[in-house]
């Protein structure tokens, strides 16, 4: 078995062990090894993945160049820290349809600027509704919509568990809260009472004349937050506020691996707890996050020699 196969073999193994669905991969990766190998290159190159990618066998009027052109692109990235000599082709070397966006992956402390610099609205009611929606969904991993769209029946302090109710495919279900979820709830509750003596609806997010808040006006307020604390100023990937569910979902995962629990095994209860239809779509979810792939490919080379011992 050559070094490249047997690259390509752990780099599959790897990508299994995060859930990706592969069938691509298994079919192609292959090909583009055996190609590395023919034309007598020892790593990926740019010139050689492009070719690959480029092989007239294949209409260029469809998916299949820039597909290929992925899939030599993921397995560059791996060997890259094996093999200093590799080369990562960039992006849009072969035009793609795939307008999935990476997602800005919050820190702690943008969280906690998030949430002063909600504080700092002038009105009373929105800087309470703002400050608890971020902590909310940060706290929570929830979509934005099901986030506004609950009602005070929905919120149960006393059994610290919140009821989704008709979300995406139509799905139902209950989210635990922590105790400091719990406590955050419950001191926005007693300022929206005070404030808001006679809402509009029986949402739990209410805007300033008690009715429930809207998305637009969500999204707007976010981009504002986060230009007030400085958020995402320089990085690749603009901060956006569904960027709060990615978050909690790599964090939850980051620490299962640096716990050394077995994250295929807990995978489902994610999948569960964030309103997937299946696990598969979480995994999906997770994909584009470095350090899990870091974390992963930690715990492979561990079990790795866990065997060879």
């Amino acid at each position: 078995m050559s070094a490249l196969t047997h690259a390509a073999e752990d780099y599959l193994r790897l990508r299994r062990s995060l859930g990706h669905e592969l069938a691509e991969h298994h079919r192609l990766l292959p090909r583009f090894v055996a190609y590395l190998e023919a034309i007598g290159t020892e790593t990926v190159t740019i010139d050689a993945a492009l070719a690959w990618a480029q092989q007239p066998d294949a209409d260029p009027a469809n998916s299949v160049w820039p597909r290929r052109m992925t899939i030599a692109r993921g397995f560059a990235r791996h060997m890259a820290s094996i093999d200093p000599a590799t080369e990562i082709p960039p992006l849009g070397l072969i035009p793609s349809r795939q307008r999935w966006r990476l997602p800005y992956i919050y820190t702690s402390a943008d969280i906690e600027a998030l949430m002063a610099a909600a504080r700092a609205i002038r009105r009373r009611l929105p800087a309470a509704t703002h400050e608890t929606l971020v902590g909310l969904l940060a706290a929570t991993g929830m979509r934005v919509g099901e986030a506004i769209r609950l009602d005070r029946a929905d919120i149960d302090l006393a059994g610290a568990v919140l009821t989704i109710r008709e979300s995406k495919f139509g799905k139902s279900r209950y989210v635990p809260i922590s105790p400091s979820t719990v406590e955050a709830l419950d001191r926005y509750t007693h300022e929206r009472d005070r404030i808001c003596l006679n809402p509009a609806t029986m949402s739990f997010l209410v805007g300033i004349r008690g009715n429930r808040v809207i998305y637009p006006v969500v999204q707007q307020v976010f981009r504002r937050l986060c230009e007030a604390a400085g958020i995402g100023a320089d990085a690749s990937t603009r901060p956006r506020i569904h960027g709060l569910r990615h978050t909690f979902a790599v964090r939850t995962l980051q620490g299962w691996y640096q716990a050394g629990l077995d994250v295929e095994a807990q995978l489902p209860m994610l999948s569960t707890y964030l309103g997937h239809r299946d696990p598969r779509s979480t995994y999906w979810y997770l994909s584009a996050a470095p350090e899990l792939l870091a974390l992963a490919a930690g715990r492979l080379e561990l079990s790795r020699g866990v065997i060879a011992r």
